[in-house]
């Protein structure tokens, strides 16, 4: 979505270049004129935005039960050879500090 807020970008472009319905992206801005969908801010002013990308998938078939000892109230962050198992109610800032920190490691 900040990306259709450069200078020169449409929002079909974007749309295409991701594959997101236009509509949909039209939605999002909309969302962040009012205040309601707010953009991630950088630490640093000239550290670069990183987004984590949105895959979308049909249903594949059911997937086995969880092995014993494995909670399914569980959320499970897997970072290359790093994986990371947090409560199911973790809140969005601290998986966000989480993940920002894992993307920090690997530069």
């Amino acid at each position: 979505m900040a990306e259709t807020l450069e200078p020169g970008a449409t929002v079909n472009a974007v749309a295409a270049r991701y594959g997101v319905k236009p509509n949909q992206l039209s939605a999002w801005r909309c969302l962040a004129k009012q205040g309601k969908l707010v953009l991630p801010a950088a630490e640093m002013p000239d550290e670069p935005m990183a987004f984590a990308p949105l895959v979308l998938c049909e249903a594949g078939p059911p997937q086995p039960s969880q092995p014993s000892g494995q909670s399914a109230d569980r959320l499970r962050l897997v970072f290359g050879d790093v994986t990371i198992e947090l409560a199911a109610d973790t809140g969005a800032k601290r998986i966000a500090e989480i993940v920002h920190a894992l993307g920090a490691s690997s530069r």
